[in-house]
């Protein structure tokens, strides 16, 4: 096969028209006649919905409307008769134009009955504490279970305002814990964290003729985009096309949000209506990654053997109930062989903001809780942490506590890889300088995909996916179909489609997207090769198994003069009176298996003794990555993973105050990591071919913004000697923990 196409780094097709500010996201969508609509948002955190008063904004000139969840239904989006989060939509403007919808949606006034609410996630679960909401209001979401992460497990009497949970046991766990030599346990708190896209949540609707609907939005996965809109507005499908812009980050934030609302306001009023968020409203209406409380207990013999393992979770779901908890649990009680272990979780419902998928749902929390509590344990065994890991290190074959056993994985040889690197080898420690190691694991996603590959008249191809390019996912699938043909990836070009158009394929996320969609293109692409060849047997006179592609000719094996270029015999299939019917291959797949993957990191800091302060100095990321089709931008992901990690791990918390107001609802009290924060990255790939993805491909989204937190607050253990349990590791938790170390 040719040099430049697996294997070989590629520039991102896009990449040109996003670094010199020319691509189209959805604020460039401008149509005649839009309007514009703004939301009005609830200042309470719980309260009973008494009347709006929109007299003030009517009187504007240039208003159309306000609309409630009494005038436009239930649409997922607008609170009707109660709020239960400071911040809920309550109402919508539409107007002329952006600046009117602003200034009428201040004039509206919106009258409340205050109500006691929960803020608590602990005092939530009490027997006696009142519902946060009622159940049967709470509104199906799906965003965990597209990164593949919905997870079943736990069928005991569920407490007041539990909406998820997850038991999962094994053993025998007090004999477990009498066998131990050495018993370590802990109590960890992870901050809710907001995606930090760069480009705020916005959608575009028009009303077609015949009472369909189009909408332009950003978004993860525009299937499901139609599939919502089409119930939230009774239409059949095929009477809702979804056009998916270019997307400006999503992390898990961008499935369905606003297209309902913008669908159903462009089909009450006959007019394009485009919803576009402001940073603050996003924050408000945002579902950022949850704030988990988890207790770990281990027990290890003096050999670092394992003998039990306890943990108990407990996950702040804010309004709206999730699928977190289950990948949490499962990842938590999966990563290391224990013969006796007990992990019990619960998702618990607030009046605080609504939470949901953030790169990776529920693996952060588990790990900055499981991987902390095994370098203590370390520590306490004054054994190498890496060592410890690899005693206890989950293989193929071994069980983990749901789902089955573990198929083929890299964990053990990205210990392996970790512990070979230099970085790792060569360590040296300044005065309070130290190095932290931690695992990270991901199950992976699965979902049925299809694509379509043509060859063209001139001997090129276009593929024709429906899948959303948020990674860079086109160009890989340009060199997935090249490598099939033997040609360079610049002469495929990548056509992603509407939903009228465009096969069907996932929401880009769950790290499922070159595993599934890859893996149907690869398909599609053998399966034009195939008709190339046997369009070109017949003037070659040999047998299409005879024949082979490359350098864009098909050839006779054995026989490398006996050719014909691609362009000249595709030609007969695109020419006026032509006899050869066109080539046109399709793929379609549905991968029942996942690929799972780890990644170890390991990072030297040093903190400041007198203030808290940490800074990173340098840093490592290992991971399995089955086989990295395009180097180049899987060692992206990675180290956009690994600056994830440590702005979680030094600086991001969704906070509210007393009263349930968000207290971080601007970047000037969210803190996101900069340039200077970031040490020098250094990244190192195992491949481990997966059985199913793509020439042996598997996902690499999720796993490198999982180990962040903990890897960094093991090297602050190792520096300084105080181990930090609650995330953000700011200053101020250093000190305290400093003082009593």
């Amino acid at each position: 096969m040719p040099e430049y196409a697996i294997g070989t780094p590629q520039r991102r097709i896009e990449g040109g028209e996003k670094v010199l500010g020319r691509m189209n996201y959805v604020a460039d969508v401008q149509l005649a006649g839009a309007l514009s609509a703004r939301i009005v948002t609830s200042p309470y955190p719980r309260a009973r919905i008494l009347r709006v008063e929109s007299d003030a904004a009517l009187r504007l000139p240039g208003v159309l409307g306000v609309y409630t969840a009494q005038e436009l239904g239930s649409l997922g989006l607008l609170a009707d008769k109660e709020v239960f989060y400071a911040g809920e939509a309550v109402a919508v403007v539409v107007a002329e134009d952006a600046r009117t919808a602003e200034d009428a949606a201040s004039r509206v006034t919106v009258r409340y009955e205050r109500l006691p609410a929960l803020l608590d996630p602990r005092a939530a679960m009490a027997p006696d504490a009142p519902l946060a909401r009622p159940l049967d209001s709470l509104a199906e979401r799906a965003d965990a279970g597209a990164h593949g992460a919905a997870v079943g497990g736990g069928d005991e009497k569920r407490a007041p305002n539990v909406c998820g949970q997850v038991a999962f046991s094994r053993g025998n766990l007090d004999e477990g814990f009498r066998l131990a030599d050495i018993v370590v346990e802990g109590s960890y708190r992870i901050a809710a964290a907001y995606q930090g896209y760069l480009e705020p949540h916005g959608s575009v609707a028009v009303p077609a003729e015949g009472g369909g609907v189009t909408v332009y939005t950003t978004t993860q996965g525009q299937f499901s985009v139609r599939e919502e809109v089409a119930v939230a507005v009774g239409l059949p499908e095929q009477m809702v096309k979804v056009v998916g812009m270019q997307v400006g980050g999503g992390f898990g934030a961008k499935f369905v949000k606003l297209e309902p609302l913008a669908a159903r306001l462009a089909l009450l009023l006959e007019r394009p209506v485009r919803i576009v968020l402001d940073r603050g409203q996003d924050f408000l209406l945002s579902r950022p990654g949850q704030m988990a409380e988890i207790e770990v207990k281990i027990g290890a013999r003096s050999d670092g053997t394992l003998t039990a393992l306890q943990a108990h979770l407990l996950l702040n779901a804010g309004a709206q109930s999730d699928e977190t908890v289950g990948i949490a649990g499962l990842m938590l009680g999966s990563t290391y062989r224990v013969p006796n272990l007990d992990v019990r979780g619960y998702e618990v419902l607030t009046n605080t903001t609504p939470t949901g998928a953030y790169r990776a749902p529920g693996a952060p929390q588990a790990y900055f809780a499981l991987e902390s509590a095994m370098d203590s344990l370390a520590r306490k065994l004054s054994m190498d942490p890496i060592e410890l890991r690899l005693r206890s290190a989950v293989r193929a074959g071994d069980p983990r506590v749901a789902g089955g056993p573990w198929p083929t994985i890299g964990l053990e040889e990205t210990l392996e890889a970790t512990r070979s690197h230099p970085f790792w080898q060569e360590r040296r420690k300044g005065t309070d300088e130290g190095y932290g190691v931690a695992v990270g694991g991901w199950l992976g996603g699965t979902e049925p995909a299809a694509a379509a590959c043509r060859i063209n008249g001139d001997g090129s191809l276009t593929l024709q996916v429906g899948s959303i390019d948020i990674t860079g996912t086109n160009t890989t699938f340009a060199a997935i179909a090249a490598e099939v043909f033997g040609l360079r990836p610049n002469e495929v070009r990548v056509v992603a489609s509407d939903t009228d158009a465009a096969p069907y394929a996932g929401a880009s996320g769950g790290s499922k997207i070159t595993y599934t969609v890859g893996a149907a293109v690869q398909q599609a692409a053998q399966d034009a090769r195939a008709q190339l060849l046997e369009v070109a047997a017949g003037a070659l006179e040999a047998s299409p198994e005879d024949l082979d592609v490359a350098d864009g000719r098909v050839f006779v094996r054995g026989a490398p003069t006996r050719a014909l270029p691609i362009a000249e015999i595709a030609a007969q299939t695109a020419a006026f009176g032509g006899r050869v019917a066109p080539i046109y291959g399709r793929g379609r797949t549905a991968i029942r298996r996942a690929s799972p993957g780890f990644a170890v990191h390991a990072a030297r800091v040093h903190v400041d003794r007198s203030t808290g302060r940490i800074r990173p100095l340098g840093y490592l990321a290992v991971q399995d990555v089955g086989r990295a089709l395009n180097p180049a931008m899987v060692e992206g992901q990675i180290r956009g993973g690994v600056v994830q990690g440590i702005g979680r791990a030094l600086f991001e918390e969704m906070r509210h105050d007393e009263q349930g107001q968000l207290a971080s609802a601007s970047f000037l009290d969210y803190a996101l990591p900069r340039a200077a924060d970031v040490p020098d990255i250094a990244v190192a790939l195992v491949e481990i071919p997966s059985e199913h993805g793509p020439f042996g491909a598997k996902g690499v989204g999720e796993p490198p913004a999982i180990p962040g937190a903990a890897t960094i607050a093991n090297a602050v253990e190792d520096a300084v000697g105080a181990r930090v349990t609650e995330l953000p590791l700011r200053p101020e938790a250093v000190l305290r923990a400093l003082r009593h170390a």
